[in-house]
């Protein structure tokens, strides 16, 4: 028979049912405290109750209380995902056990350990603590914290927490990475020890801890007099990906908080109930998830209609039976949490308690369910030792009442005769759904000395049972008679430290873009004298230190690793020394010669070491205040050049740095400018930099320190080609190794000893290190508060150095070259521009295999990663009629724009020999950002060509091969007059937001995608116009005097030939007068054959018994089959309605009354404004302008579809003879004219 036995037993001999044993030491040391764990009869088995409809209300009375718990009732229980500062969880297979894992701490001034501390979900930190050993070699060969191999065997973590059936699939392996053998004693030594532990957890979103490995580092310990050891436990949590967090079944049997899963003709799903929206009416979309043992209840109202279906008895309850399910009827559900829907045992059917058709008393009375409670039974069944929940029955019990007849006819509330107090309000019907569990577990009482089911231990479960832990396999069957054998069998108890270890990337390379930068894990923030001092060098910036603080503080808790190398420590005191001799010499001239002297007091020139002495304690002083408001504890480290000569000292550096890193310390590090030597000339060594100044102290101090970004902050925005505030100064976007021969350097700052030629040098002899640069302006106030975080998150910030140079030129280069090919452009000969789009239109069709087969490339890359909706799919893919269209548009602006560039609108004789022409000219540089409409890059590039402007195309990654093609084909026909740079299509990994900040660059952005696309890229446009429209909200009015036939052609065709355009139908007007009419009932019946589902505006609903779904908001752009009804008086309400909710993008009257539609053509303030026409004939083919750019809802510039005429500016000529404007004074010779001229000839063809 085994054992298990530990030492230090008496906190356990009171509380254990197991059978307990107490073995004497022979050795004269405390008794062991021994439990027997492998009694046969431990593995009963608990056979689940079988539950007939006939019996289910017995059982749910027998077991069941309250058929619903209010939250304060409910008992807590775990989540289904661990949440910051969770415990996490292990599981030990041998025992069965369940336990918390451990992160040792530090305990008083000794800093002892104490095993104790629980690591908490998220919690990366590193820990560090103190053993002492009064028996080394005992402790050597039992102690398991200085084992390796306890702390990663025989034990896995939990990916969630569960507080049920553990299932496999819910573990995971701890990985140890070169593990060291056991400890054992030579020479009076015990070796392998462990003297650091450092752990790495990745974890999911959605699927919790997915991975667990372990690296260690080992020493040895002398067995002199009380030898002691240093140990240290790092912990760090990563992920690959950030996601939310959604449930998941437990497997086999059900977790708490699982979703419970129910199918219909063998489709599973998630049980899910009513949700109610903010204003208390049922959700149409969003539905509460049913989750296991968990009571719920939730209320609502539900509008009905009669409208647009029968009005009978059997078809209400439907509809509110329908409601409650959801979309299908649920029939089955699942036994466990794992069923499959082909293993039919794994599924028992809903019993349902229906309504009955009439009420009893009340032959006129139609009963509808008002309340549906679901009641599921359950219980844990098999082995005592395991066991698993499984949901043993289900009912749908509906609770009804009764509708009147006389209510239930009428459409219109006004109508109705009924008394209300004794039946239910027809327009809305309040519903409520409650969820209960009913546990049922019933277990027979257990075998003499086996414990009870809710039996818990009193202490953490990792208590001294190395046996019961099976680690030494080897020895299971062997009870622990000898020493050497108990010994072994101790062994296995520990206190284990789960901590993970903070990896970052492998060192050695350095970042190739600024997307990167967002991964960098260890940083150093390089704060120059400019950045930390006032402008007037006496004194700090403290404002702009404590937005740089907060920065580096919020870097610190996402769990990276923060340096900071600083100055300012001569400022300060500087500002000090001032106030000192300032105060000391007003005392003493105060004494001696009065008042009167004190304005003639000289500040004496202060020694720069004197001051860096006075301002070192005061300025860390200042950083660890800061600091300390973010939780964060700050330490001052103080270096010199011959520290890094000194072999020892640059060790010593290493380990103090690394030592503080792991205790989530920010160093912060200065040169020790008070007894620093002057900098000695040309000192660098061949591959080393020498430590002159605080660039040069950063960059050696991240290349020792193998860190994966270098931020240095400066009063400049960057490097620039020539010295800041020339007048052809560029700021250099990336800089790349041999590029520094062209630029030229100026002076330094005002303060500090270093300029931005010793910033590059540092920069690059860093990057060749390994490490990225980044030189930015930490002290303009537009962007100093989150200059530091912007250039983690990749965006364009100040110059970054890179060693991977691109292959093609950058996007500034780009708009550049965009800029001189439109000017090129926009000189040619009206004929050569049309030329070259007619060349564009031939290259569409002859080349349309190669196009369709990069196209399909997209469309397969498309659906294989699933991450576009049908709608965009559609939009995305490409045909040969769509090309022979595009063929057809692009021929059409090439006829059209022979005479756009340089047409004269206005001439105007000012005075003699002195004429003023208006002439029409291109914008200059357009910025087109597209979604998924590969299409759209011909169509923009024509209309480009045609105004003679200069282009920048950024399309969607998921078009990219088709872009890649079109932009080709469009430089090839570009290139028959020269012009081919005109048009560039941005292939670098430039984000949208940055593209939106080329102010200098660009003159024009038109946004074409969803509304998000455009609002998101109005909001982020700095300085640089936008032409588009956010929403398209299309209204149809629907007059008294409309057509029949045309009511119904015209609303299907703006509504259902393609629901996702912009100038698709979204809300149909209709005269109040309609309603009782059979036009009213054809709009409704063709709706419904094209399966557009309706929302009631609140005019509409009010008007109804039964109404469909209440709309949310009227100013709503479905872009799919959905619309809104909605019901005005007159056409002067329906132009009111469109002004209020509409977004002046396209309205449409249907009328055969030319006076009413007069007035609504006149008073609607739309871009496009239309009598008995679909609202898509808002676009610029159908107005016959070849192609557009976009429909632009501004009042400003260009309206409507925008074509040729809307990417055209003008400029004013004024051709004159020896003119000065002091011949028109007063007394001068010469009079205004301004007589207008007539406009040239405009050509013919």
């Amino acid at each position: 028979m085994s054992q298990v036995c530990v030492e230090k037993s008496l906190i356990f001999r009171s509380n254990t049912p197991y059978s307990t044993d107490i073995i004497s030491d022979p050795d004269g040391r405390d008794p062991l405290f021994c439990v027997q764990l492998d009694d046969s009869k431990l593995n009963y088995f608990q056979q689940p109750q079988d539950i007939e409809e006939s019996d289910f209300v017995e059982f749910l009375e027998k077991y069941g209380r309250h058929s619903f718990l209010a939250p304060s009732q409910v008992q807590p229980s775990f989540s289904a995902f661990y949440r910051a500062g969770d415990p996490i969880l292990i599981y030990f297979d041998s025992s069965s056990v369940l336990s918390i894992l451990r992160q040792p701490v530090k305990m008083g001034t000794s800093g002892l350990c104490v095993d104790g501390n629980p690591t908490g979900f998220l919690d990366s930190k590193s820990t560090s603590c103190t053993r002492i050993f009064a028996n080394l070699s005992e402790s050597c060969m039992t102690d398991p914290a200085l084992d390796a191999a306890s702390y990663y065997r025989d034990f896995t973590v939990l990916k969630v927490p569960i507080n049920d059936t553990v299932m496999q699939s819910m573990k995971v392996n701890v990985t140890a990475i070169s593990s060291p053998g056991a400890p054992h004693m030579k020479d009076n030594t015990c070796t392998n020890v462990v003297s650091e532990v450092i752990y790495e957890i990745e974890y999911s979103g959605t699927s919790g801890i997915q991975s667990v490995s372990v690296q260690f580092k080992v020493s040895n310990i002398s067995g002199n007099s009380r030898p002691s050891l240093q140990q240290h436990f790092t912990v760090h949590f990563w992920t690959r990906t950030l996601s939310h967090m959604l449930p998941r079944s437990g497997n086999p049997g059900y977790i708490t908080g699982a979703p419970l899963l129910i199918a219909n003709s063998g489709a599973m799903q998630h049980m899910s109930i009513l949700r109610s929206e903010s204003d208390g009416s049922c959700s149409q979309f969003l539905r509460h998830v049913v989750q296991f043992g968990r009571n719920m209840r939730t209320g609502c109202k539900i509008s009905l209609s009669p409208i647009l279906e029968g009005s009978n008895c059997s078809y209400m309850q439907q509809k509110l039976y329908k409601a409650f399910w959801g979309m299908n009827r649920t029939e089955d559900f699942a036994i466990t949490g794992s069923a499959h829907s082909t293993q039919a045992e794994e599924w028992m059917t809903i019993l349902i308690q229906n309504c009955s058709v009439q009420a009893l008393n009340c032959t006129s009375c139609c009963m509808v369910p008002v309340t549906l409670e679901i009641q599921i039974l359950w219980s844990k069944v098999g082995l005592l030792s395991n066991p698993q929940a499984q949901i043993l029955g289900a009912r749908h019990f509906y609770q009804c009442h009764p509708l009147k007849d006389c209510i239930l006819w009428q459409f219109f509330l006004v109508a109705s005769t009924c008394s209300k107090s004794q039946f239910l309000n027809m327009s809305t019907v309040p519903v409520t759904t409650v969820v209960t569990f009913t546990d049922m577990t019933d277990w027979p009482e257990p075998p003499r000395g086996q414990p009870q089911m809710d039996w818990k231990l009193p202490f953490d479960i990792l208590f001294p049972f190395k046996m019961a832990l099976n680690v030494e396999r080897s020895y299971r069957d062997l009870p622990c008679h000898n020493q050497r054998l108990r010994n072994e069998c101790i062994r296995c108890w520990s206190n284990i430290p789960f901590i993970t270890l903070p990896l970052s990337r492998a060192h050695g390379k350095s970042f190739a873009h600024r997307s990167e930068l967002k991964h960098a894990k260890r940083i150093v923030v390089k704060l120059g004298s400019a950045v930390v001092t006032r402008g007037d060098e006496c004194g700090l910036a403290l404002g702009r230190l404590a937005s740089i603080v907060e920065q580096v503080s919020v870097l610190q808790n996402q769990g990276r690793e923060m340096m900071i190398v600083t100055s300012g420590a001569v400022a300060f005191g500087k500002q000090r020394l001032r106030h000192e001799i300032l105060l000391s010499q007003s005392v003493r001239q105060a004494l001696h010669s009065g008042q009167s002297q004190l304005k003639d007091m000289a500040i004496p020139v202060l020694e720069a070491r004197a001051c860096a002495a006075a301002g070192q304690s005061g300025l860390m002083a200042l950083y660890e205040a800061m600091f300390t408001q973010y939780s964060i504890c700050a330490a001052q480290i103080l270096v010199t050049n011959l520290d890094f000569h000194d072999e020892q000292k640059r060790r010593n550096l290493n380990g103090t740095l690394h030592e503080l890193l792991r205790m989530n310390i920010v160093p912060i590090i200065n040169t020790n400018d008070a007894v620093v030597p002057p900098p000695e000339p040309n000192s660098d060594l061949q591959g080393v930099i020498s430590v002159k100044d605080n660039d040069s102290l950063a960059a050696r101090l991240a290349v020792e320190m193998k860190t994966d970004l270098l931020i240095v902050l400066s009063d400049v925005e960057g490097l620039f080609d020539s010295p800041p505030g020339s007048d052809d100064a560029k700021l250099i976007d990336i800089f790349y190794p041999g590029d520094q021969q062209s630029v030229t350097f100026g002076t330094k700052s005002r303060v500090g000893m270093g300029g931005m030629e010793a910033k590059v040098k540092a920069a690059l002899w860093a990057l060749q290190g390994g490490t990225s640069v980044v030189i930015a302006n930490g002290t303009h106030p537009k962007i100093s508060g989150h200059v530091i975080t912007d250039i983690v998150e990749g965006k364009k910030v100040g110059t970054f150095f890179s060693e991977v140079k691109p292959a093609g030129p950058t996007v500034e280069q780009q708009a550049e070259m965009a800029r001189a090919g439109g000017r090129t452009l926009a000189a040619l000969q009206p004929e050569q521009r049309a030329e070259i789009i007619y060349r564009l239109a031939d290259l569409l069709t002859d080349q349309r295999e190669e196009i369709l087969l990069a196209n399909k490339k997209d469309l397969e890359e498309a659906e294989n990663k699933g991450r576009l909706a049908l709608p965009l799919l559609k939009r995305l893919s490409l045909s040969t009629s769509k090309l022979n269209s595009l063929a057809i548009g692009l021929r059409q602006i090439a006829a059209s724009s022979q005479d756009s560039v340089g047409r004269v609108i206005r001439r105007t004789r000012i005075a003699k020999d002195l004429d003023l022409e208006q002439v029409t000219v291109p914008i200059g540089v357009l910025l087109v950002i597209f979604e998924s409409r590969p299409d759209c890059l011909p169509q923009v590039s024509a209309l480009a060509i045609a105004s003679g402007n200069g282009l920048l195309l950024k399309g969607g990654k998921e078009a990219a091969h088709s872009n890649q093609i079109l932009h080709h084909l469009t430089q090839e026909a570009l290139s028959i007059h020269g012009v081919r740079d005109a048009v560039q299509l941005v292939n670098t990994r430039e984000e949208v937001e940055d593209l939106c900040r080329l102010d200098k660059l660009i003159d024009l952005i038109i946004p074409r995608g969803s509304s998000q696309l455009v609002r998101n890229i109005q909001k982020a446009a700095k300085g640089i116009p936008v032409m588009g429209h956010s929403e398209g909200i299309c209204h149809v009015y629907v007059d008294t005097d409309a057509s029949v036939e045309k009511v119904t052609r015209i609303i299907r065709d703006s509504k259902c030939e393609y629901p996702a355009a912009c100038n698709a139908l979204e809300t149909l007007l209709i005269h109040r007068d309609l309603l009782r009419t059979p036009l009213f009932d054809q709009i409704i019946d063709m709706l419904r054959v094209e399966q557009v589902k309706i929302h009631a505006g609140p005019k509409f609903a009010s008007y109804l018994t039964f109404s469909p779904s209440e709309v949310k908001s009227l100013r709503t752009e479905y872009g799919d089959l959905e619309c809104c009804i909605e019901v005005v008086d007159s056409v002067q309400e329906a132009v009111e309605h469109i002004h209020k909710y509409g977004s002046s993008h396209t309205d449409v009257i249907i009328t055969e009354n030319e006076k009413t539609a007069e007035f609504f053509l006149q008073h609607v303030d739309s871009a496009c404004v239309f009598w008995n026409a679909s609202t898509r004939f808002s676009d610029g083919y159908r107005f016959g302008l070849g192609a557009e750019v976009g429909i632009s809802t501004s009042r400003i510039h260009a309206r409507g579809p925008v074509g040729i005429e809307g990417l055209l500016t003008t400029k004013w000529l004024l051709r004159g003879n020896n003119h000065v404007v002091s011949d028109f004074s007063e007394h001068g010779s010469m009079k205004y004219l301004h007589e207008s001229l007539p406009l040239p000839q405009r050509n013919a063809n």
